[in-house]
């Protein structure tokens, strides 16, 4: 189920809300009573709950638990009341209220109407064990359905909140707040969530990491997820910006296939990786900063990808064992080619960047017969890529007045440039009108300041968009075993 939180400022915002919610493909509305101003309980609740035109949860909460209601407790206590005897569908209460709020509710309890016992952690994700007892606790105080929320402070926080979730023998709803923790409310359909919460606009959130019900629906497909889907995702950091999710996503639908791409912000990748072992983990994207990281913890390695010594797809086979590609190389180059209408051969190719792309475009120049260039930041990583490719190494500042001949090809394969720093540069645009090609490996935002500085010197520019969705085909081929869709990844 989605359920969107409506947290209107008066009755009548709250209204609208709710006819929004609907539209978008909501199945239940949680309205927030905590947000409205000047709130008279009988006569609100009644033209609320009458004219919702969805199931209705309705939730107060107080300053203690996360929420805005700082008045008399018995007094937002008694408005839970009225809402369960004007034929509201849920209510939701805190923990440290609930045993004796049931209680006083007992003998007056409607048959459909069901009490969600929630707790909120704020600062962290406890152990298996202290969330297992937290369940317990809930259910002690005869919740009909359990809700706990904790915070991500790593993405593998969110395995010992599905590993509750699938072992609860109760409804139960387990979130885990923040961005790190967003797959727990992308996959809760696949691990037996009741619901998740989905916000009608992006910005309005009840919660820290609350994807939209739009996202929800037309990004991640979550109407298709279910028990047997496989899990696929961009493993990177930062990953909020990737359009990684909508391509796979659009592709999976379109031929039935049961997958679904999400975005893992990730801090350690061995970590990750240890912690989630199963084979619906399928595959993952890598990207910046982990491309090279990865190659220590994975357990076969495609020779081309240990030549340029940096994957950015991992592939979990069928003994769950990890398999590492990279196909960065071939998206670049095959980009870099289309634009100059010519083979790279005899190009003098120069690149920034010495990290994991930059070591694929490297290595992708040599191969096609080019005379490579490394400009980096820390010469010494410029210096150790050159030798490896039998090239030249610069460093970053160099590259301002390095011009040995016209027409070379440049391409920046760092972050700068990336939003939301777009008005950076690697490079002065002064610089750029020795290069009849220029190609940035950032496709967020697709013109970035680098090309159109470039354009404006007359260069060709290529989009880090074109290297993303040529290298998209090679991936979505390793990680479903069928030929890509290409015309839908454009």
């Amino acid at each position: 189920l989605i359920c969107a939180p409506v947290m209107g400022e008066s009755v009548d915002d709250m209204l609208m809300e709710m006819r929004k919610a609907k539209e978008y493909g909501a199945d239940l509305v949680e309205v927030r009573l905590d947000y409205i101003k000047n709130f008279s309980p009988r006569k609100d609740l009644d033209t609320l709950i009458r004219e919702c035109p969805l199931p209705t949860l309705i939730t107060y909460r107080p300053k203690w638990e996360g929420g805005l209601y700082e008045g008399d407790e018995n007094k937002r206590l008694d408005a839970l009341r009225v809402a369960m005897e004007l034929g509201v569908d849920y209510i939701d209460i805190e923990l440290q209220v609930a045993h004796e709020f049931i209680h006083s509710v007992h003998a007056k309890k409607p048959e459909k109407f069901k009490i969600i016992v929630s707790s909120h952690n704020y600062q962290s994700t406890p152990s298996v064990e202290d969330i297992g007892d937290l369940v317990a606790r809930i259910q002690a105080t005869g919740a009909d359905i359990v809700k706990i929320a904790t915070t991500a402070l790593e993405i593998t926080d969110v395995a010992r909140m599905f590993q509750i979730i699938v072992h609860s023998q109760v409804p139960i709803i387990g979130l885990v707040m923040g961005e790190r923790g967003l797959m727990s409310r992308l996959l809760c359909p696949k691990f037996g969530g009741y619901l998740t919460f989905g916000a009608i606009e992006a910005g309005k959130l009840s919660a820290p990491g609350q994807p939209t019900i739009k996202d929800l629906l037309d990004k991640y497909n979550f109407r298709q997820i279910g028990p047997d889907t496989k899990v696929f995702g961009v493993i990177g950091k930062p990953v909020s910006q990737s359009k990684s999710p909508l391509l796979y996503n659009n592709a999976f639908k379109s031929i039935g296939y049961n997958g679904v791409y999400v975005q893992f912000l990730v801090d350690d990748i061995a970590k990750f990786l240890k912690t989630y072992p199963s084979p619906d983990f399928a595959g993952f994207s890598c990207t910046m900063p982990h491309k090279e990281a990865a190659l220590e913890y994975l357990d076969e390695i495609d020779p081309i990808a240990k030549l340029i010594g940096a994957v950015n797809c991992i592939v979990r086979r069928s003994d769950g064992k990890l398999s590492g590609y990279n196909t960065d190389y071939f998206g670049a180059i095959s980009a870099i080619e289309d634009g100059l209408r010519s083979l790279l051969a005899g190009k003098l190719f120069v690149v920034i960047g010495a990290g994991g792309a930059g070591k694929a475009l490297a290595f992708g120049a040599k191969e096609k017969g080019a005379r490579v260039v490394i400009a980096n930041r820390t010469f010494d990583r410029a210096s150790k890529l050159a030798d490896i490719v039998g090239g030249q190494a610069i460093s970053l500042m160099e590259l301002d007045n390095f011009h040995p001949e016209d027409g070379m090809v440049l391409a920046n394969t760092t972050s700068i440039g990336m939003q939301p720093k777009v008005d950076e540069t690697p490079i002065p645009k002064k610089a750029l009108s020795n290069y009849s090609l220029v190609f940035d490996a950032v496709y967020t935002p697709k013109l970035t300041r680098l090309l159109r500085e470039a354009e404006e010197c007359g260069a060709t520019v290529v989009s880090g968009l074109e290297m993303f969705i040529r290298q998209a085909y090679e991936q979505y081929e390793r990680f479903t075993g069928l030929p890509a869709p290409k015309e839908l990844f454009r």
